[in-house]
């Protein structure tokens, strides 16, 4: 049984990057989607597809790499909130990942949500991770 399942999600997508894997399968949440969702938005990841035929369902993730030097879109991804340790922000206090570069993806009474849009619509939240 896995008790931090965000953090095994993090760490199966760090894992990848690392063996330089084109596609990485995760089990699937619906934080786990949203986190996907934003991940494919700001352009850290190339694809995803949710497969829901058997219970749970699968997140199939295909990761990023410059054509050319065959570095990855992912250079860092650390997990901020834990089980042990939660980690709140208010509005005014949101982290900023690498001087506004990176992204830091914010669990909201709204929904998951990246550190900038939280700061736009004036809420905080627990800061799940970091992306950079």
């Amino acid at each position: 049984m896995i008790t931090d399942p965000i953090a095994d999600y993090l760490t199966r997508i760090r894992n990848a990057v690392m063996a330089k894997h084109r596609l990485v399968e995760v089990q699937s949440s619906n934080i786990k989607k949203d986190m996907t969702k934003i991940l494919f938005e700001k352009g850290y990841i190339l694809n995803y597809k949710f497969e829901e035929e058997n219970n749970p369902g699968v997140i199939k993730i295909a990761l990023k790499y410059h054509p050319e030097t065959k570095l990855p879109a992912i250079n860092k991804l650390e997990r901020a909130s834990r089980p042990g340790l939660r980690k709140y922000a208010d509005a005014k206090s949101l982290p900023r990942v690498l001087n506004g570069l990176g992204v830091a993806i914010i669990s909201t009474s709204q929904g998951v949500m990246t550190d900038k849009e939280a700061r736009k619509l004036n809420i905080g939240g627990e800061v799940l991770c970091y992306v950079s």
